[in-house]
């Protein structure tokens, strides 16, 4: 029987499909450890094996994967959701796969020991401070100077992210964080959030594979005060001297923060001083990243990933075949999305190679500002940073949204 590849829990933004398919191309049967399958729609449409099992009790997931063990061999354990990645690696080291140290990703996980440890290294991070209570909150905001970020310590894709204008804002946001016990996903949330002064400059984000800088991404962020990624740009083109600089601070942060195994995604700000660290992801990176890589030098970190954890040789040779962007389509008003128009137009200019959307008529559009804003995404390639900007944004602006408010 062919061996078995699990997945703790996936993402839900695409790339969790991208995985399995990889997974199935590399002559390894995929299953889905998940507590709900509703998450996950690509897993029925493609015939992707499930195990229904609580992924919180690392008991019964020992005895799924063990159960899987004596069914055909386990080649791997992995995850592609950050809430995961832990779980994942304690897994796989306990049935002597590779993984990486479950100690490291455990630290970096937690947003509170991650700019600790970035910090004591003398790696560039915004000023910080944890905090319990929307009284130290306030307090950490005028000890800063306003504005200043709030954000959860173990959030992902910008959930709970806000830039706070005042102590007012400062206090009504800290409150409503620390009032969360729960996360999107239903897991559990730290009782501590995190104050941080305002990094300034364009953001980029650094792809890198055991330690080993694959290229640097050009992130386009939404309107303030959230910090949602509206588009991606691949490769970046940046002054050399400049390239170095970043290339040099993500490697820093790898090596103060003990990760090299594997891929991790490092977004930082570059300001006047330098580049500083926004924070380091232990994991791939998402909003389709690994996808414009692959379009733009013809290495796919998804397949990659799945050599590595099964003990196969990755292969990182970069072959340059052009410049690729995204642009994610954001509703600008809530309400029930009454129809969808421009699309057929937006596919067919030249460049536009990629048109999904996530919402149909009929949908309630939330905004929460974060990754879940999104309802779908353009992407485009070209021979040229500008042309492939040009063809993104173009057919991002062709499809309009009709929304009826509620």
């Amino acid at each position: 029987m062919t061996a078995w590849l699990a997945f703790v829990e996936s993402n839900t933004s695409g790339t969790g499909r991208l995985f399995a398919q990889a997974a199935i191309a590399e002559g390894f049967r995929p299953i889905l450890l998940t507590n709900d399958p509703s998450r996950y729609a690509y897993a029925a449409e493609d015939g992707i094996d499930v195990a229904i099992v609580n992924t919180r009790d690392e008991t019964a997931l020992l005895t799924q994967c063990r159960r899987l063990s004596s069914e055909a061999a386990l080649a791997g354990v992995t995850t592609t959701s950050e809430y995961f990645v832990v779980t994942a690696a304690d897994l796989a080291q306990t049935f002597d796969l590779p993984a990486p140290s479950p100690a490291a990703l455990r630290d970096c996980r937690d947003k509170r020991k991650q700019r600790a440890r970035l910090y004591k290294a003398g790696v560039s991070v915004p000023m910080f401070r944890a905090v319990g209570s929307a009284r130290a909150a306030v307090a950490a905001a005028g000890e800063f100077g306003l504005p200043v970020v709030l954000k959860t310590a173990g959030g992902s894709g910008s959930v709970g992210v806000k830039l706070c204008e005042s102590k007012t804002e400062v206090a009504a946001h800290a409150t409503t964080l620390l009032r969360q016990r729960l996360n999107e996903r239903g897991l559990a949330v730290a009782r501590q959030i995190l104050v941080e002064s305002v990094a300034d400059g364009p953001e980029y984000s650094v792809e890198t594979f055991n330690r080993e800088v694959i290229g640097i991404t050009r992130k386009l962020l939404g309107p303030l005060p959230f910090f949602v990624e509206v588009g991606h740009d691949y490769p970046a083109v940046l002054p050399s001297d400049t390239e170095a600089a970043i290339r040099q601070t993500a490697l820093r942060a790898l090596d103060a923060l003990g990760l090299g195994w594997g891929p991790a995604h490092i977004e930082l700000r570059l300001g006047a001083s330098g580049p500083t660290i926004i924070e380091v992801n232990p994991r791939l990176a998402g909003g389709f990243i690994p996808e414009l890589l692959r379009l733009s030098q013809g290495i796919s970190l998804i397949s990659e990933t799945i050599k590595l954890v099964v003990g196969r040789q990755p292969d990182l040779r970069i072959r340059p075949k052009g410049y690729s962007s995204i642009r994610f389509l954001i509703p600008p008003r809530e309400g029930v999305l009454k129809g969808i128009k421009g699309v057929e137009e937006s596919r067919r200019i030249p460049g536009v190679i990629d048109l999904k959307l996530y919402a149909k008529g009929g949908d309630t559009l939330r905004l929460r500002g974060d990754f879940r804003d999104r309802v779908g995404h353009v992407v485009a390639c070209a021979d040229t940073p500008e042309a492939a900007r040009v063809a993104a944004e173009s057919a991002h602006t062709a499809i309009r949204l009709t929304i009826q408010p509620q």
